[in-house]
């Protein structure tokens, strides 16, 4: 997922060419050292100070185990000099994702709010500054998301006549002063959408939950292409009936990756893992105007299978149940180890109950470390060098006061920054700049 830099390889051959291709022009300088190199793409920023470290539990009155606050921006600083639309419920945030500028190097974080998304720069983590603004086309929303592709944000919520709003994020550079945007284009052959997915490796989006008009796919995968990123295209519709809670294959939240795993028969194939509500859905969306289903699989106490992400090696599906602490079918916070080394037959092989009860939500894997929302609990990061045995590496507590079976604090992360440093929304805490120390 991360941001894809220029290859070097590439960049050299391309000079090379041009210098040999000089030696048959008159007037063409014949120095061996061939024509300027351009420069080399920006490191990307260091992170050198911090706003307070975790020590002895604590990092500024919040709890913490080895995870450091970097910097913070509380949620009414998020959009500076704006009023907000109504009640205090109707702009806090929910969702987040971030973007690395490929020709500045400026890490940005992608906060999806009620009535919007706020973007902040990074380039000074300990100061996280807000720099810019999108509001709703339509009004205020409690589930909003976005991701990006090809320095482009796509952004959703499900409210009746959204859409995808589409905006060019190399905007952003020199942007001085906090700024209002707009979208740059919007994606209507949807309405209501609930979340979105992208695949970068392919160049498609798939937007879940759909509904309220447009051609809402059962509620499962609406297919776009992306390929001219303004512009994107209905690619076609999968839905695994049978599935989600009223049989129509809603897709509350789904990955999708070319297949790189241990099973042969699918290497190479564009594989999606939907969480259904009421299973996991294994489907092979290759070919978009037949996608197929693999398989589906599910277990005896579910409560809402809401959400989940394949290790690095696609061998294992680690997959958060949003209800189920709620509604007791666990004593603490509960995440399902999936071993899909045979896609045609996933096995629950592990739960791993995490050190709270308090209500899991989105969860990210890096680099052997999953990076797990858990609502009032905030942060949880585990390790999984052992994948199958998941262990507490450290967290961070964006709700310091409360540890309780309820939807506030933190709702997700972006873990994929190439500083160092993550960043994590709350509710009504706002964004939170974060990094594990070593």
């Amino acid at each position: 997922m991360k941001p894809k830099r220029r290859s070097v390889s590439t960049r050299a051959a391309t000079l090379l060419l041009a210098f040999l291709s000089c030696q048959s022009i008159v007037g063409c300088s014949d120095s061996p050292t061939g024509p300027p190199e351009p420069p080399e793409p920006p490191e990307p920023p260091p992170v050198a100070t911090l706003l307070a470290a975790c020590e002895g539990g604590r990092a500024r009155g919040f709890p913490c185990e080895r995870v450091d606050l970097v910097g913070r921006v509380a949620l009414p600083n998020l959009t500076p000099g704006r009023t907000p639309d109504g009640t205090s419920d109707r702009w806090a945030v929910n969702d987040i994702w971030g973007w690395t500028d490929p020709q500045t190097g400026v890490e940005y974080a992608l906060v999806a709010r009620h009535d919007g998304l706020a973007i902040v720069d990074l380039s000074t983590p300990i100061e996280p500054r807000p720099i810019a603004f999108m509001g709703s086309p339509t009004s205020y929303s409690a589930w909003r998301d976005v991701k990006v592709y090809a320095d482009h944000a796509y952004v959703v919520a499900e409210i009746t006549g959204h859409g995808v709003q589409v905006l060019d994020l190399t905007r952003l550079r020199g942007l001085t002063e906090f700024t209002v945007l707009s979208a740059d284009a919007r994606y209507r052959e949807v309405s209501a959408v609930h979340n979105i997915a992208i695949n970068e490796e392919t160049g498609f989006a798939y937007a879940v939950g759909s509904n309220s008009g447009g051609e809402t796919c059962g509620g499962g995968l609406h297919m776009i292409d992306l390929s001219d990123p303004r512009n994107p295209t209905f690619a076609g519709c999968y839905a695994a009936e049978g599935t989600g809670w009223l049989g129509s294959g809603y897709t509350h939240d789904v990955q999708c990756v070319v297949y790189r795993g241990p099973d042969g028969d699918h290497a190479g194939r564009e594989i999606c893992i939907g969480a259904n509500e009421t299973a996991i859905v294994v489907s092979d969306v290759t070919d978009k105007s037949n996608p197929v289903t693999v398989s589906t699989a599910t277990y005896a106490d579910r409560d809402y299978i809401h959400q989940g992400w394949l290790s690095e090696d696609h061998r294992y599906f680690y997959q958060n149940d949003e209800a189920d602490e709620r509604n007791n079918r666990v004593s603490r916070t509960r995440l399902l180890v999936w071993d899909v080394t045979d896609l045609d037959d996933p096995v629950l092989a592990k739960e791993h109950l995490g050190p709270s009860e308090a209500v899991d939500h989105n969860l990210y894997v890096h680099e052997g470390l999953i990076y797990h929302s858990n609502y009032t609990f905030g942060v949880r990061i585990l390790d999984i060098s052992d994948p199958a045995n998941p262990m507490e590496r450290g967290y961070f507590d964006t709700v310091p006061d409360r540890d309780d079976q309820t939807f506030d604090g933190s709702w997700s992360t972006y873990p994929w920054f190439e500083s160092g440093i993550f960043v994590a929304s709350s509710w009504d805490e706002g964004l939170f700049v974060l990094r594990l120390q070593q």
